[in-house]
C-alpha cells in the first residue's frame, strides 16, 4: 500500500530529459504547426528573453515590435471580413465597436477581451479582433482595447472593461451581453464579472473563456508537466504577472480570478484548453471551481493543442463551432431575431449539465 504522507525531503518526480514527439492523433494540419513551431528540439518562442518588470523600456519596445509584426502579418480572416468598424471612447477606455453585415443576433454584444500576456495584443490586432468575431457571431462586438504595462498597469485594465460593461448593460440590457476572452482575457473576463458582481452590477448572459491566464500565481500541475512542451508558451509568465500588478497581491481574485467567489448564479461559462496547454490547470480547476458550485459550465480540452491553438487546423474550426453555439444558446431568449427560433436552446443547453 502507497503511504499517501509526503515523506520528508520529497521533491517530486524526476523526469528525464527525452524527446517528446509530434503525435499522429491530431490533423495533419496540427502536425504542422506544431513542427513549425520547434527548432533543434526546443519552442522558437523559449528564444526570447523576458525583461525585467522594473525595465520599462524593454517592455514598450518589445510592444512596439509585436505591433509591428502584427501589421506586416495580420491574420487571414482579416481580408475576408466585412461590416463597419467604429473606434469609441469613454473617458479613457477605448473600445472597437464591430458590426457585421448579417446580424443574426439582433440587440446583443459580444464583450471581445484579446490576449497577449496582459501586456500585448492592443491596437490593430484588438480592433481586428473585434471584426472577426463580429463576423463570426453574427452580432455586435465591443473589442476593448484596455490599457497595459507598463506606463498603464492594474487596476487600468480592469477598470476599462467595468467601464465599458456599465455602458452595454446602460444600452442593451446584461441578459444581451456575453463576455469572451482568450488567455489574458479570460482573466480580465471573470475579473470584469466578479468586479462588476461586487459593484452591485447584474451579471452577463455567459462568458466564454479560451485557455484563460485565471491563476498569476502559477501554482497549477501544467506550470511544470506543460512546460517547454507548449510551444506558444513555453516558459512562465511571471515577468510579465509582476509588471501588470505592479505590486498589487497576485493572488487577489481581482488579478487572479480562480481564487475568487463563486455562487451558482456565475453565468454559464464555457471553458477551453487543449493537453499541451501551459494554463491547462487554469482551466480546469476553474471548471471544476464553478461545477462545484452549481454553475453550468461546459469544458473543452483538444488533444495536443498548445496555448492558443493550432493557428487554423480543423480542430480550430471545430472549436469555433462550439463557440457560435455556445454563445447562441446564451443569447436566444434575448435577441428578438433569434428568440423564435430557438425558445429554448438555454434551457437545454442546462439540462445537459452543460
Amino acid at each position: 500500500m502507497v503511504d499517501r504522507r509526503k515523506p520528508a525531503g520529497s521533491q517530486g518526480v524526476r523526469v528525464d530529459e527525452r524527446i517528446i514527439p509530434v503525435p499522429t492523433s491530431i490533423s495533419t494540419e496540427a502536425q504542422a504547426m506544431l513542427h513549425a513551431a520547434v527548432r533543434e528540439g526546443a519552442p522558437l518562442n523559449a528564444l526570447f528573453a523576458t525583461p525585467s518588470p522594473q525595465d520599462h523600456e524593454a517592455w514598450r519596445q518589445m510592444q512596439i515590435a509585436a505591433d509591428r509584426y502584427y501589421a506586416e502579418t495580420p491574420p487571414e480572416a482579416v481580408k475576408e471580413t466585412k461590416g463597419n468598424l467604429e473606434t469609441l471612447h469613454f473617458g479613457t477606455t477605448t473600445v472597437h465597436v464591430a458590426t457585421p453585415e448579417n446580424i443574426r443576433l439582433a440587440e446583443c454584444v459580444l464583450i471581445d477581451l484579446h490576449g497577449g500576456a496582459l501586456v500585448f495584443g492592443g491596437g490593430d490586432s484588438c480592433r481586428e479582433s473585434a471584426r472577426i468575431h463580429a463576423e463570426r457571431h453574427g452580432m455586435i462586438c465591443y473589442g476593448i482595447d484596455y490599457r497595459m504595462p507598463p506606463d498603464h498597469p492594474y487596476p487600468a485594465a480592469l477598470d476599462d472593461c467595468i467601464v465599458t460593461y456599465r455602458h452595454l448593460i446602460q444600452r442593451y440590457g446584461a441578459n444581451r451581453v456575453v463576455f469572451g476572452g482568450r488567455s489574458a482575457g479570460g482573466n480580465l473576463a471573470m475579473a470584469a464579472i466578479m468586479r462588476a458582481r461586487d459593484e452591485g452590477l447584474p451579471f452577463p448572459a455567459g462568458v466564454v473563456l479560451l485557455s484563460p491566464e485565471v491563476d498569476l500565481t502559477e501554482s497549477g500541475d501544467s506550470f511544470q508537466t506543460n512546460r517547454t512542451i507548449d510551444v506558444i508558451l513555453p516558459n512562465s509568465l511571471m515577468s510579465h504577472n509582476l509588471l501588470y500588478a505592479n505590486g498589487a497581491d497576485l493572488s487577489h481574485p481581482y488579478l487572479s480570478p480562480l481564487f475568487g467567489e463563486i455562487s451558482a448564479d456565475f453565468p454559464r461559462t464555457f471553458l477551453q484548453s487543449g493537453t499541451r496547454d501551459l494554463f491547462l490547470s487554469n482551466t480546469v480547476r476553474l471548471h471544476r471551481k464553478l461545477r462545484r458550485a452549481g454553475v453550468p459550465a461546459e469544458l473543452h480540452v483538444f488533444e495536443a493543442m498548445p496555448h492558443g491553438g493550432f493557428g487554423g487546423a480543423p480542430e480550430d474550426q471545430e472549436l469555433t463551432g462550439e463557440i457560435v453555439r455556445f454563445v447562441t444558446r446564451c443569447l436566444a431568449k434575448s435577441s428578438p431575431s433569434f428568440a423564435s427560433k430557438v425558445p429554448n436552446a438555454c434551457q437545454t443547453g442546462a439540462r445537459q449539465g452543460k
